[in-house]
């Protein structure tokens, strides 16, 4: 049997002694450093390279709703980012401006274009031609919440709608999903 060349040394093997020293090391390195002054860490927040995109307006855009002589007027709007990339989006209620009566909305999503300047309707929610009055609007975790006041026959008054319908719109696969949690009732 050969020897080795270097001699057993006597720290190669462990003892309870070696860890009890190696803890108290440990422990007095820890109680140190808290005592040592520490300059204060801040966090700040590295601003977005990209300018934050201002909302479509609704300014000299062209809705699908035809008014004869007299012009669309926006009663509501609200802006926010429905379809998760990070650009809002405007979704407008729109009526022909009727001197008498109560005239359906329309509802309908902008968005801009390849021209900044020119928001364009991508969307259009509730058709004018389906007969609603739109109450309750807004936007809320990337939905369009809506309360929506309709007719149960062509023969009921335009001044008294007689069904109220909530509904909401979320963007899915492409396309907004129209639900309507409460159902129709009567009013």
């Amino acid at each position: 049997m050969q020897q080795p060349a270097v001699p057993e040394l006597a720290h190669t093997h462990t003892r309870p002694i070696h860890w009890v020293a190696t803890a108290t090391a440990v422990a007095g390195v820890v109680a140190l450093s808290s005592l040592l002054p520490t300059d204060s860490a801040t966090a700040a927040q590295v601003p977005d390279a990209r300018p934050a995109a201002a909302p479509p307006t609704t300014e000299g855009v062209a809705f699908p709703l035809e008014c004869g002589p007299v012009k669309a007027v926006v009663e509501r709007k609200a802006s926010g980012d429905l379809d998760g990339d990070g650009r809002p989006e405007t979704v407008a209620v729109v009526h022909c401006d009727a001197g008498i009566s109560t005239p359906p909305d329309g509802v309908y999503v902008l968005t801009h274009g390849s021209d900044p300047a020119r928001p364009r309707v991508v969307a259009t929610l509730v058709d004018p031609k389906d007969r609603f009055t739109v109450r309750d609007f807004t936007l809320r975790d990337g939905a369009v919440l809506a309360t929506l006041l309709g007719y149960s026959s062509s023969g009921v008054p335009t001044c008294c709608p007689d069904l109220e319908e909530d509904a909401k719109w979320q963007w899915h696969n492409g396309a907004f999903v129209r639900s309507s949690p409460a159902g129709a009732r009567s009013v």
